[in-house]
């Protein structure tokens, strides 16, 4: 499904995004992780050697000029949506895949992730997120139908997708 999801995003000139609980098991640059998650670009132009795995996702970016190894195992993933329109699929974060002995971050969800669809019994169970406001609060993802047309302009929502 994230495959699915990352190319409907390139094909249709989006710019695709991963919110990614973060724990022992997942390598990212920690000083740009915030209350144990992180949100990555993941398009052509941000990454290299992106590779979409059954278990992981694995490439390198740039943050702050210097190259890093990015590793997120597919069950860390809370959600992946374009950023230009927030059309995506939220997914709860299956925390588990990490080292053994190693304890997960006990931090609050406050990902920016939509409701979306399950979509088969043995895919991750959809949930309700938050998108952060401009003024840093947390407000609830618009529950809008799919029939309205995205937004323009301001910052983009996740929304439901079937």
């Amino acid at each position: 499904m994230l495959r699915a999801i990352y190319e409907w995003c390139t094909d249709s000139g989006f710019t695709p995004y991963l919110a990614v609980k973060v724990d022992a098991g997942t390598t990212v640059p920690m000083e740009f992780v915030k209350k144990g998650e992180i949100v990555l670009n993941i398009s052509f132009g941000a990454t290299s050697g992106l590779k979409m795995d059954n278990d992981c996702i694995r490439f390198h970016a740039r943050f702050g000029g210097v190259s890093r190894e990015i590793y997120v195992p597919v069950d860390n993933v809370m959600a992946i949506y374009a950023n230009e329109n927030g059309q995506g699929m939220a997914f709860e974060p299956q925390l588990g895949s990490f080292a053994p002995g190693a304890n997960p971050t006990d931090s609050p969800a406050s990902a920016s992730a939509p409701v979306g669809p399950a979509p088969s019994t043995a895919a991750p169970a959809p949930m309700l997120a938050s998108v952060p406001s401009s003024q840093g609060e947390a407000r609830p993802a618009p529950a809008g139908g799919d029939d309205e047309p995205p937004k323009k302009g301001g910052r983009p929502t996740l929304t439901r997708i079937k």
